[in-house]
């Protein structure tokens, strides 16, 4: 857990309460009243905004992220920016409270709380702003995204795309038989061998980033490992997709995660069914633990990932 960070975020609003993470000094929980999201989901269903109106008209994505915060409190919008935002945190947890176990409406609210920190990007995996996918038993993708039985290392979000990807959002719309496959995050600021790492001259080095088929991507994009945003090191890396020219630069790379995976302020973070959390891509690090083998293994998630609007 390491030195207890300020929690400049804590409050009680209209409808919510903004607490501290009971996994991690840097995380936030946010609990969100009851009666308050079945007045959302009723103005939502009220208005016949449903997933496919989302996806095809862009506007009403902003009109339900209205619509919550006219419910659970107007300046909940500013609290969730100002927590991605901070560098001490970055990020939060929050969810439906049990109101509803319609994926669909899993979709909408999630939407709706994207849509108060930022812009989404087009995630092209799926053709759409959001994208929804599975883990199982058995697997025939050519990423370790959909791989239940491995650990899924470490890493950033947005690497292989030319566009800014500031905040993640990954929300748990589905589980059944699942046991281990926790969340695995580490703040930038909690790793122990960054200055090893950042100040190695590879550590500016444009790395090559290539995509796999299955996301749709065609373009190759060049990228430093580590870049400073306010004077803090910032980082953009995944093990998967990264193409070095050397052994020497292959080396870093590999002593790089391994140090990432074995650093001892990594968190395993426990999400219910109809939880999410949001994250600033720039300074969090995320993947995932292995699950125990089940042949009826079933998650599913959603994830939106995108840019801060000024």
């Amino acid at each position: 857990m390491g030195v207890t960070k300020e929690k400049k975020f804590l409050k009680t609003g209209k409808a919510y309460e903004v607490k501290s993470h009971p996994q991690s000094d840097r995380l936030y929980h946010i609990e969100i009243d009851k009666e308050a999201i079945a007045k959302f989901l009723a103005a939502v269903e009220e208005k016949n905004i449903s997933v496919q109106v989302l996806e095809y008209t862009p506007y009403q994505r902003q009109i339900v992220a209205s619509l919550l915060q006219d419910f659970v409190g107007e300046d909940l919008g500013e609290i969730l920016r100002g927590i991605i935002h901070d560098r001490e945190s970055g990020g939060f947890t929050l969810g439906l409270e049990g109101v509803t176990e319609d994926t669909d409406e899993f979709v909408i609210f999630g939407t709706a709380i994207s849509h108060l920190v930022g812009m989404p990007n087009f995630d092209a995996m799926t053709g759409k702003y959001y994208a929804r996918f599975t883990v199982k038993h058995t697997d025939n993708s050519d990423s370790f995204l959909r791989q239940a039985y491995r650990l899924f290392t470490l890493h950033t979000d947005g690497t292989f795309v030319d566009e800014p990807t500031d905040w993640l959002l990954m929300m748990k719309m589905v589980e059944e038989n699942a046991v281990g496959g926790e969340s695995r995050l580490l703040h930038l600021d909690d790793w122990k061998e960054l200055d090893k790492f950042v100040n190695n001259p590879l550590g500016k080095h444009k790395f090559t980033y290539i995509a796999p088929p299955s996301k749709n991507v065609t373009q190759t994009v060049d990228r430093a490992t580590f870049f400073n945003v306010n004077d803090k090191p910032c980082i953009c890396f995944i093990d998967q997709f990264v193409y070095p020219e050397s052994i020497e630069q292959a080396k870093y790379l590999e002593d790089l995660s391994a140090s990432l995976e074995s650093d001892e302020s990594v968190i395993e973070l426990e999400l219910p069914v109809g939880d999410l959390v949001v994250l600033n891509n720039l300074f969090w690090m995320h993947g995932r633990a292995a699950f125990e083998v089940n042949p009826d293994l079933n998650r599913e998630l959603m994830r939106q990932r995108g840019r801060f609007v000024e």
